[in-house]
């Protein structure tokens, strides 16, 4: 197991019909060090007649840890739901009972750059000692990365940091030469998957996200190439998630999905950057 660097399957690879025992049986077994939960799965635990306590007996019968915590959104709303509210304490919550330090954070809604900014400070506060953990996507408000890195800049928050998920940086059309030495030092975690060359058109382009995701090093867009860059800027990622969305995979079962998305980026990894998988330990 890494405590470093480790490979997290996340929340939505095992969708959202999974049980909690089985997302930390099937992602044991594969060989994760980590999943991802998000605040809806949370919830579902809770449902499922489970306390707080049960949850983490149950990562101790798998010997897993739950190392990714999601996901805020909706955080420049006037005024702010009491769902959204809630939903904000709970991943609160979740960090400190799991130990997680940081929270993956997205925005749908388009505002300013000036207003983002803003409404970031408010949020970076109420986070308190935790890490706001941005991600840019091409369909919602946080478009691509030279958005994002703007308004981080003029935000100014010491706990805000980004996420970078391949799917994303290479749907918003960016290179994989962009990230800069200064940038990398604000990534606090990566999230690996692949895609076709031509994607869906920009008008559906969340249902391509959301259901038709490549595992890591299959798709026409070089999975490798995104973890080079990565790795050559300097990035120190706490979490390596891996998030693939996909209909087809699910079709074959739970275990299906685990095993081979976790061979896949193993396999993507030691092509590209094997000194990582060096800091895994056999627990």
């Amino acid at each position: 197991m890494s405590e470093l660097h480790p490979i997290t399957v996340s929340s939505w690879t095992l969708g959202d019909k999974c049980s909690f025992e089985d997302r930390c049986k099937y992602a044991s077994e594969a060989g994760y060090d980590g999943i991802g939960l998000r605040a809806e799965n949370y919830v579902d635990a809770l449902n499922e007649g489970l306390s707080d306590q049960d949850l983490l007996d149950i990562l101790d019968k798998y010997n897993i840890k739950c190392t990714e915590v999601e996901y805020i959104v909706q955080w420049c709303e006037e005024p702010r739901s009491y769902e959204q509210k809630y939903k904000e304490q709970m991943c609160f919550h979740m960090c400190d009972l799991f130990g997680v330090q940081h929270i993956n954070t997205g925005l749908m809604e388009n505002y300013s750059i000036d207003y983002i900014s803003k409404k970031l400070q408010e949020l970076a506060i109420r986070a308190g000692d935790l890490i706001i953990a941005l991600e840019p996507m091409p369909y919602s408000g946080l478009t691509n990365f030279d958005k994002t890195w703007e308004i981080m800049k003029k935000a100014d928050c010491d706990n805000v940091y980004m996420l970078l998920d391949m799917w994303h940086w290479v749907r918003s059309g960016q290179p994989y030469d962009l990230l800069t030495k200064e940038q990398a030092k604000r990534v606090i975690s990566i999230q690996l998957d692949d895609t076709y060359s031509r994607p869906y058109a920009k008008s559906i382009l969340r249902d391509e996200s959301m259901h038709d995701r490549l595992a890591p090093g299959v798709g026409d867009l070089d999975t490798a190439k995104f973890v080079q860059m990565i790795k050559d800027a300097g990035v120190d990622p706490k979490v390596i998630g891996v998030e693939v969305i996909s209909d087809k995979y699910m079709a074959k079962g739970l275990k299906f999905v685990a095993d081979y998305i976790y061979r896949q980026t193993v396999e993507v990894l030691k092509q590209a950057w094997p000194g990582i998988l060096r800091n895994s330990v056999t627990a």
